[in-house]
Formats: structure tokens, C-alpha cells, sequence
């Protein structure tokens, strides 16, 4: 089971959202490239990466930021990025710096032929980011919901040829209130490729839940907040979710 912290970069600080309001923004640091070098020392498997401005902007704005930080920690641990992805050119950049998967998210909701084409260019390098709200798929940073079900759309973009899929319950992300394990699960059970778990993790009893699941597809868990805030120690959780999942 992978917890993976979260640096969302904003204005090229790290920053924490509440359900993905840009104006409700609280600073955590002004070095994003020390704050993943300490999460690397930390244990983690894994880093989770958001381009917030580039993803209202539609195209990269932290991306020197997003270079320093793969310099630093690229060679030590796999390092996933969205926002602001809408162009293979783009995608071939940030794999040239160090990159190891790009994150599509609304892009792909809006124009699925990209993510196909992605994902045939790019193979074994492309997650698609579903976020969610009572199951049916919000775009352009949870401003709109839509039509689409979100388990029928990950079937779909799972035929793409996704490594896995980013499922985030907006109403969870940011407010601490427990992770949606059980929309998880139903939305992991569905699919052959992995789920990974955004939105909400709150304390050790999220990580057990998750690893109780870990056989039905939930590869792993992003976590924000809690981490900053100190609900949660890293290295005691992901300790925890070791030796769980042995």
C-alpha cells in the first residue's frame, strides 16, 4: 500500500486546498524542492505532484519548480504530475526531465481522444485523475459536475490503456472527514488496473481501511493535509501500511 505525499505547487510555493478553492489556499512552504526531499527521507514510495495554476491555466506554470524538484528526488522515488497537461508535447517535456506518470484528468473528460492518444505514445506512463461527487464526474477544478458516472467512465479510459486511476470524493478532499473507502472499492472492483485513493485521509484508521482493501485493487493512498497539519505522522503511517500489507 503506497501513501504518497502531496506537494501541490501554487505561485511556486506548497500549498493545501480546501476542496479545491484557489483563494482558500494555506502556505505550507516556500521551498517545494526541500519539502519533497523531505518526504523522500521520509519513506516515501512515491511522490504525488499538482500544478495548481497550470490546471486553471490549462497549460504548465510551476514547471522550473517541477524540474528543480525531479533533479532532486526524480532518481530516488517515481514522481506523478498533473495540471495543466493538454498536449503531447507537454507530456514528452516533463518524461525528458524525469517525470514517471503524468496525470490527465479534466483534459481527458473533455477530449478523450488526447488521453487515448496519450496513452498510445506514452505506454505505461499515463493515470487519469476522476474526481467525483456522489459518483458522477466533476471537470475544471470540481467547478462542474457532470453526466458522466464515473465508474463507467474509468471502464472506458481503462481500454486506453491507463496505468491506473486517481479517484478523489471532492467533497472529502481537504476537510479531514475520512477517505470514501467503500466509492473506492466499488470503483476499484470494477476495474483490472489499480485505484488510487485522493481525498480525506484523516488518521491511522484510513490507512488500515485502505490496506484491509489493498487485494480488491486499492493500490495506494495520496495525502495532503494531514500530513502537513501533523494529524498524521508519515513515517508512522507508512510503517503502519508496510507492515500491513506484507
Amino acid at each position: 500500500m503506497l501513501l504518497i505525499p502531496a506537494i501541490d505547487l501554487k505561485d511556486g510555493q506548497c500549498v493545501r486546498l480546501k476542496q479545491g478553492v484557489m483563494d482558500d489556499a494555506t502556505v505550507f512552504s516556500d521551498d517545494p524542492v526541500k519539502m519533497a526531499m523531505h518526504w523522500r527521507d521520509q519513506g516515501a514510495g512515491r511522490l504525488h505532484l499538482v500544478d495548481l495554476n497550470g490546471a486553471f491555466a490549462g497549460k504548465p506554470k510551476n514547471r522550473g519548480v517541477i524540474r528543480d524538484i525531479l533533479g532532486e528526488v526524480g532518481n530516488d522515488m517515481p514522481v506523478q504530475l498533473g495540471g495543466g497537461i493538454r498536449d503531447l508535447d507537454t507530456i514528452e517535456a516533463y518524461l525528458d526531465m524525469g517525470l514517471k506518470y503524468v496525470i490527465i484528468g479534466t483534459a481527458a473528460v473533455k477530449n478523450p481522444g488526447f488521453l487515448h492518444d496519450a496513452c498510445d505514445a506514452f505506454p505505461g506512463h499515463v493515470i487519469v485523475g476522476l474526481d467525483a461527487k456522489d459518483g458522477q464526474v466533476a471537470t475544471d477544478g470540481w467547478a462542474k459536475v457532470t453526466q458522466h458516472n464515473v465508474v463507467d467512465l474509468a471502464r472506458r479510459f481503462e481500454d486506453y490503456g491507463v496505468v491506473s486511476v486517481i479517484y478523489t470524493d471532492i467533497g472529502r478532499d481537504g476537510m479531514l472527514s475520512g477517505v470514501n473507502v467503500d466509492a473506492t472499492v466499488k470503483l476499484a472492483q470494477a476495474l483490472t488496473v489499480p485505484v488510487i485513493a485522493s481525498g480525506g485521509l484523516t488518521g491511522l484508521d484510513d490507512v488500515r481501511a485502505l490496506c484491509a482493501v489493498r487485494s480488491e485493487g486499492v493500490e495506494g493512498v495520496i495525502t495532503g493535509r494531514a500530513i502537513y497539519e501533523g494529524t498524521i505522522d508519515f513515517a508512522e503511517a507508512q510503517t503502519l501500511a508496510d507492515e500491513l500489507s506484507a
